[in-house]
């Protein structure tokens, strides 16, 4: 198909001031445009949530830290979590496990089967006194979440607390 004549006739070129001044123009939204564009691709990586809690671990004993399962915002089972450690304890050390538990009845998807991961703390030897570790947790939906855990080893321990939280169990 032949394109009509009035078509095909070039453009006439812009002087070389003005079209500078017109390049420059498209080039500068073009510009932030496209930065935008690489922010909003890195936009998840950056907004990522701390969580700072504390937690008292009786002197020679293992306590869970953390545990998260591998269930999606819409309770369906997802890829397990990913724990990563991003300051270990200096006066301790981290186990990681990994089970099936059934969900608790407060949780967001009640009595629901899950398997699990968990990291669970134990101090050294003969230590009392502060601790702390920094995990960054990758759920099963992809988001991250770094956990600040401030831990007290007591030498008495804390017997009101839950039970199933101190030991080896998940």
């Amino acid at each position: 198909m032949d394109l009509p004549t009035s078509a095909a006739k070039p453009i006439a070129a812009l002087p070389a001031a003005r079209s500078a001044s017109v390049a420059a123009s498209v080039a500068a939204p073009l510009a932030a445009a496209v930065a935008a564009s690489w922010l909003c691709l890195a936009g998840p990586a950056l907004a990522q949530t701390t969580v700072t809690r504390s937690e008292t671990v009786p002197a020679g004993k293992q306590a869970r830290l953390v545990i998260v399962p591998n269930l999606k915002k819409d309770c369906s089972s997802g890829p397990m979590p990913e724990i990563k450690v991003v300051t270990p304890p200096k006066s301790g050390s981290l186990i990681t496990k990994a089970g099936k538990l059934k969900t608790p009845a407060k949780y967001r998807c009640p009595n629901k089967d899950a398997e699990v991961q968990a990291i669970f703390y134990q101090p050294n030897s003969g230590y009392t006194g502060s601790d702390g570790v920094v995990v960054e947790i990758k759920n099963s939906d992809g988001e991250v979440e770094k956990r600040d855990i401030r831990i007290t080893v007591d030498k008495a321990g804390d017997k009101a607390k839950d039970e199933k939280k101190n030991g080896t169990d998940l």
